[in-house]
């Protein structure tokens, strides 16, 4: 409401342009109708945005990308990947004998994409449930890979409850994996309880700081921060100076990855 507000204020005050820097694209999840009249708030937000007076929107990670779709003015989609792949290359030992893991099958073109680039192996998880009783717990069977023996990389875009985390790393750790690392872009951690996910197989939980961590870091000593400013920043900078922003979408961000 306050973004609202503020778009709107500059609006008023004759702006020539608006851009509205979004790093976390508030009820992404909500992009589709998942059963009858469910609301479509992914749509919604974009309309208030565009009421409002808002030109262009820079974001990071969108849970999908056809949500650009929902704007009629540009949307910037940057990735959080390039940050992933360097952490991965200069902080995990062993990642060269690792396999990129993908707790459910929408993240199935993230894992591929980032395994291309390091030259692993991928693995696809699939969460189910036994219909036969209500109360059954859930589970997850690995369909693609093999993990045993391998360092295992669960990459994913959101946390929230962290139940998905949970499974897929316990289900990790019967398949033979001999080290397990998470890395997440957006770590909303809403309903999710710290002292579970500092009791679980993980070496380290890897979040971008799109939401603030101060907090869940005081709770969980695995968690660590893969700060985005410098892209962020960059892409404001570029946006401002009518440069293009492409570059971004590449590996530019080199090797350093301390700001964590």
């Amino acid at each position: 409401m306050e973004l609202l507000i503020l778009i709107s204020a500059c609006k008023g005050a004759s702006a020539r342009r608006i851009t509205a820097v979004i790093p976390c694209y508030p009820y992404a999840r909500m992009d589709k109708k998942d059963m009858s009249r469910a609301p479509i708030t992914a749509k919604l937000v974009a309309n208030m945005l565009a009421v409002a007076g808002c030109d262009h929107v820079i974001t990071m990670d969108l849970h999908a990308s056809q949500i650009q779709g929902f704007f009629d003015f540009p949307v910037d989609n940057l990735f959080s990947e390039p940050l992933m792949i360097s952490y991965i290359k200069h902080h995990i030992e062993g990642w060269e004998d690792g396999v990129i893991v993908s707790p459910d099958a929408g993240g199935a073109k993230r894992v591929t994409a980032i395994a291309d680039k390091l030259g692993l192996e991928f693995a696809l998880f699939h969460r189910k449930r036994d219909r036969k009783a209500l109360d059954a717990p859930e589970k997850m069977e690995l369909l693609v890979g093999d993990v045993r023996g391998k360092v295992a990389i669960l990459v994913d875009d959101m946390i929230d409850t962290g139940k998905t985390l949970a499974l897929a790393a316990r289900s990790l750790k019967e398949n033979g994996a001999s080290r397990t690392y998470a890395l997440v872009s957006h770590g909303l951690f809403s309903e999710a309880s710290m002292s579970v996910i500092e009791n679980l197989p993980l070496e380290t939980l890897v979040v971008t700081n799109t939401m603030p961590q101060h907090d869940h870091q005081k709770g969980c000593a695995k968690l660590l921060t893969l700060d985005i400013s410098a892209t962020i920043a960059e892409s404001i900078r570029r946006t401002h100076n009518g440069e293009s922003i492409s570059l971004l979408f590449g590996d530019w961000i080199g090797t350093d990855t301390n700001g964590y």
